[in-house]
């Protein structure tokens, strides 16, 4: 499995002082969190995409590639990518080079966006956000496969002998997730494609997410990709720690409380009760996500939001020492207890690349 965090890039003020971070000193954290990701083992940081306040991250790819720079080994992602009013050609380009300078350490997380305004301001309209999400990406998997593209579809202006540049990193596109907080018909695409299936997660109880994830592993396996078992499912999650987990509580509730994704809304203990939010010890942390799997079955990925709510960033970087001392060596060898032999492993660009050699009978350049 992997492990590892994402963030919304949220600028909220902190309750407990009153202090808003400005946009700047909101991304220098952003890149001070990922850095520390890689120090303490994760393997992946992933950021989100937003367009309108109180959000900074507008150019992930952008946000990444200086991430790259500065780190060797975690995996690169976003948390989403909006396939819906991102043109499909840009978002091909753009994480084109991002493979390059990143080595191969990029995959794609694409999803719809949920903030309406959003539409209009690209020049889309929301009732279409499914059609557009299928027809967009339709175009984004021939761009990376195809050296010369002859398209036509609705909503964008026809392609012919269109060649993107750069090609894909060893001509393997990027690894595709397709996230969903409650939309089947985003299950149903990443099954028809063999794409990744990523649960939100992080506001529904586990009998939506199960339903969610079964129909992927179902229609995954009518679509003849392999059995159920088979297919690549990863889940966010949310969690904040102490080693006391009262104190956790305690700390927490503030920021829960005005936070701009569930504040003024149900109770700390409520949110806790229905939904994956894990707010207390190591140990509680480590319980719960272990449970996860009693409803989705053995995933690859498991992605944690823990920099939202306007928490000071010295606080953030404490719950990634939590993390990678405490928490992730426990869920890595507890996963892999009783693990069937036939789950996937969470592709990376090696992989992919192993695969098409295989499937192919090609040897890279360094081999020979």
């Amino acid at each position: 499995m992997q492990f590892g965090i994402f963030t919304v890039g949220d600028v909220t003020p902190d309750p407990t002082t009153g202090q808003t971070p400005t946009e700047a000193e909101r991304i220098r954290a952003t890149v001070a969190i990922a850095r520390k990701a890689e120090e303490v083992r994760l393997d992946v940081f992933a950021t989100g995409e937003h367009h309108n306040p109180p959000f900074v991250p507008s150019s992930p790819t952008t946000l990444l590639a200086y991430i790259a720079a500065q780190t060797e080994r975690i995996i690169l992602s976003t948390s989403t990518t909006l396939i819906t009013t991102s043109d499909p050609v840009k978002i091909a380009e753009d994480f084109s080079v991002l493979q390059h300078l990143s080595g191969g350490r990029t995959d794609v997380m694409l999803g719809r966006g949920n903030t309406g305004p959003v539409y209009p301001w690209f020049g889309q309209d929301i009732r279409q956000a499914v059609p557009l999400t299928v027809e967009n990406y339709g175009l984004l998997r021939r761009l990376w496969r195809e050296e010369a593209v002859d398209w036509e579809g609705k909503f964008r202006s026809a392609l012919q002998g269109f060649t993107l540049v750069p090609r894909p990193l060893d001509d393997v596109p990027p690894f595709v997730w397709h996230a969903s907080i409650r939309t089947p018909e985003i299950a149903e695409l990443a099954a028809y494609f063999g794409d990744g299936f990523f649960a939100n997660h992080i506001f529904w109880p586990a009998s939506h997410t199960r339903q969610l994830v079964s129909l992927y592993r179902r229609r995954f396996a009518h679509y003849g990709h392999g059995t159920p078992e088979q297919a690549v499912v990863g889940l966010g999650g949310q969690v904040f720690m102490r080693p006391n987990s009262q104190d956790a509580v305690n700390e927490f509730r503030p920021y829960f409380d005005n936070a701009p994704v569930y504040g003024h809304g149900p109770s700390l203990e409520e949110f806790t009760r229905q939904t994956p939010l894990t707010v207390g010890s190591p140990a509680e942390v480590i319980e719960k996500t272990l449970g996860f799997r009693a409803y989705v079955g053995d995933y690859q990925r498991q992605l944690f939001l823990i920099d939202h709510a306007g928490l000071p960033v010295k606080t953030v970087l404490e719950q990634l020492d939590l993390l990678g001392e405490e928490v992730i060596p426990v869920l890595r060898r507890e996963f892999a207890k009783d693990r069937p032999a036939g789950t996937p492993a969470a592709p990376t660009h090696a992989s992919l690349l192993r695969a098409r050699e295989d499937a192919t009978g090609e040897v890279d350049a360094e081999a020979r």
